[in-house]
Order: C-alpha cells, then structure tokens, then sequence
C-alpha cells in the first residue's frame, strides 16, 4: 500500500543519517506499535517494526530528534490509513408529528431520546398544519442540516412536502456523507426514493390477501368492507379493496362492499361514527356473527371495533394495524404514557376483556405498530451504520434484523414496484397476526 511504502522509505532515510548508535530505539518502537497498531494493518506494522529493528541492530540513532521525527512519522502515515467509516459516529436527528397529529411516532422518537440520550438523538417536530406551513418545515430540516454532528435523518411520517424540505438539507451537506430515512411518504415514489437511502411503509396492497386471510382463519364467512368514494378514488385503497374482494372469493367468502358515510361530509365525523355503531348490528343480523368487518377509516376504528365486540363478530385488523389503534378507547383500555415501554400491559388487558366475552381468536392486529417499529428500527440501525456494523450505508439483511428484534417475529422487506419500474430501496413490510386469545 502507499502509506507502508512511505513508512519504509521514512525509516530508510532516517538509517542514512545513524552514523553512531547513540540511542536505544527499543523502548520507542513499543511505543510506536502502541500508539498505531489499532490504524495499520499488522502485516505492514510488523514489518516496519523489524526495520526499526534491524537498523538499532546495526546502527541505533544519532540524535533524539530523529526519535521524535520517527513517532511523528508513524502517527502521520496512521492517520493517513484510518479507515473513512470511523470518522461516521455522530448524532441522529428524527423528525416526527406532533402528539395530536400521530401519538405513536412522537413517543417512539421519545422512546430513542431515553435510550441514547439527547447528546445522540435529537426530536424535531413537524408543523401541526403541515400541508399549509411547508416554509416552516423547511425551516425544521434547515436547522437541522447546520449541525455538522448530524449524521443521520430519520422523517415518520414523511408527509407532502418533506422532499422539499430534504432538497434543503442536501444544499447544506453531502448526501454521501448522511443516512437518510423516510417512513410512509406520501409523495411519489421517484422523488422519494432519489432523496431517501432507504424508505419503510407498510405493504398496503398486499393486506388485500393477508386481512381476508387471517379473517378466513377466525372462522369468517362473510366479509364487510366499508370505505367511501373520497377513499376508494385513491387508487392503493381501491387496488386493495379489488384484492380483497378476489381473495374472499378464493377463500369461499362473500364479499359485501359497504359505502358508510365520508367523516368530512355533510354529517361529519360524529354521523359517521354513528352510522357504523347502528349498520354493524344490522349486517350480523343479516350475515350472522361469522361477518368479518374492515373500514379504510381511522376514525371509524373506535365504533367498528366496540359494535364487533357487542355483536360477537370479527374484527381481522384495524386500517392502521397497531394495537393501539381503537382497541384502547372501544373496550375501555386503560393506556400507559410509555407507548413502547407498556405496549405489552395494553395488549394483555385487550386479550383479557376478549377472552371473559367469549371472544377469544376473533379478534387481532399487528403486534406492534408499525410506525413505532419504524422508527426504531431505523434509530438502532443506524447506530449501526455510524459504527460501521453494516454492509454499506443500506444493508437490507440488517434493516431486517433490527425490524424482527423489536417485533419479535421475522419481517421480511419486499420492493416497491409501480408500472413495472423496482425501486430497489423503497421497502414494504407485513407482519403476522397477533390474535387476542387465539
């Protein structure tokens, strides 16, 4: 290599002006080897140790200069061979919404503050009102982009606009030099993933098979979709509900597509609530209590799941599969400030209250929430990267293995594939099922 070449002419020099052997160099080639040994490779070390040797054989050192000009040498051409993954440890920043816009993200940010400490994580929030305040997260990244610590950018949710915001970030540092991760964005996939190292989301499209499956096996024969015209005009949501629809008829169960009211229509959010709590009674007495229900609504979560429950009914999976999401407040949950660290106490009370109803393996969701695992597998990966633990900046073994250890179940990343084009790092997961006393 080049440094050990440099070092071997250094020491020769160094023996042409050694005229007398006035200077046992012994003790200092141990300090050499010391000082150096953890920047050079052994195999160079070694044999530039045994031409210090060989020379204070022959020779020794005329002048203590010639000692100091040797160790500076040596520290020199080390620094030199320092591999470019260490100068990698720095902070990590993650970006968020705020409590009201997506409590699970925000306290999975917090879990990592706690975990790390603040000297390694920072939290940054985005803007309540994101979509009419993009100046503003711009201002959030930009600020973010002056620490030169910063090594890495994890964005939950990466919500329109962000892509400008990073666009920012890069004017300010080299996307060589920085790892950076978007969970669920909802800008399109090009320009995401020409910003983002890695992208994470749930495999929305393939819980078309996964949620009539698991309904299938919970003892469904009927299968309820509601969902409205503002939802099924977005075309992930009405690709899924098409595959549900094929994958029931593959299982031998009938689909019924329901239309409830839109919470942003005329009766809002309290006439679409009410609507599901009194047509849910009305499809079980029709169907019968084997009816699986599904809503692509959040809001609608809550009424679904305490109408299921009182019905007797199946309830495969919440829109946002989490076990936080509706169970909590439609069976009188009590949940714990510490979102990560009590999820377990809240899926035990859940499982509980099921199983004294009778309701014992008719009801599931993920096990943990996704937007949680999201951000912390991101976080405890990319400690890893900072440490140069990984094969590369995007090691999807890895990512994979940091994703199954907070899981507690194996997940597998799939690429994203739209018109036919891969996008080999925009990674989709699913996760099996976690069914309340099954």
């Amino acid at each position: 290599m080049a440094f050990a070449m440099l070092y071997r002419r250094a020491v020769t020099r160094l023996y042409i002006y050694a005229k007398e052997p006035l200077v046992d160099l012994k003790p200092f080639i141990g300090a050499i080897y010391g000082l150096t040994h953890s920047l050079l490779h052994d195999t160079v070390l070694w044999e530039c140790i045994s031409l210090y040797k060989s020379y204070w054989e022959e020779t020794g050192m005329k002048k203590a200069l010639c000692i100091l000009m040797a160790l500076a040498m040596a520290l020199s051409l080390a620094a030199c061979a320092k591999p470019a993954s260490a100068s990698k440890e720095g902070k990590i920043a993650i970006i968020t919404n705020t409590v009201s816009q997506n409590e699970e993200e925000f306290r999975s940010a917090q879990s990592m503050v706690e975990k790390y400490g603040e000297d390694k994580i920072v939290h940054a929030l985005w803007p309540d009102n994101f979509m009419t305040e993009q100046e503003q997260m711009i201002s959030v990244v930009a600020k973010l982009a002056a620490d030169p610590a910063i090594k890495v950018l994890i964005i939950n949710q990466a919500v329109p606009g962000t892509n400008a915001a990073v666009d920012k970030f890069l004017e300010a540092r080299k996307k060589e030099e920085v790892l950076i991760v978007y969970a669920s964005p909802q800008e399109n996939p090009p320009d995401v993933c020409s910003r983002a190292d890695y992208v994470l989301q749930p495999d929305e499209l393939q819980m078309g098979v996964a949620v009539p499956t698991q309904a299938k096996k919970q003892g469904a024969k009927v299968f309820v979709h509601y969902s409205f015209p503002r939802h099924m005009s977005i075309v992930l949501l009405a690709s899924r509900r098409d595959l549900m629809k094929q994958t029931c008829k593959e299982l031998g169960i009938e689909f019924v597509d329901a239309t409830a009211p839109d919470p942003t229509g005329d009766s809002g959010l309290p006439g679409a609530q009410q609507f599901i709590l009194e047509d849910v009674p009305k499809m079980v007495d029709k169907y019968g209590k084997d009816t699986a229900f599904f809503s692509t609504n959040c809001a609608m979560q809550i009424p679904l799941i305490k109408a299921a429950f009182e019905a007797g009914a199946i309830y495969p999976q919440p829109c946002c599969p989490s076990p936080y999401h509706g169970f909590p407040a439609a069976l009188g949950v009590e949940v714990p400030e510490d979102l990560v660290g009590g999820m377990q106490d809240v899926i035990d009370q859940t499982t509980k209250i099921l199983v004294d109803a009778g309701l014992g393996g008719r009801f599931s969701t993920w096990p943990v929430p996704a937007a949680m695992m999201c951000t912390i597998a991101s976080t405890d990966y990319a400690m890893k990267w900072m440490k140069g633990e990984t094969n590369g900046k995007v090691d999807q073994k890895a990512i994979e293995a940091c994703m199954s250890e907070y899981a507690g179940l194996p997940i597998t990343l799939n690429p994203y594939i739209e018109s036919g084009v891969t996008y080999d790092n925009y990674y989709l997961f699913l996760m099996d099922f976690l069914t309340y006393g099954g």
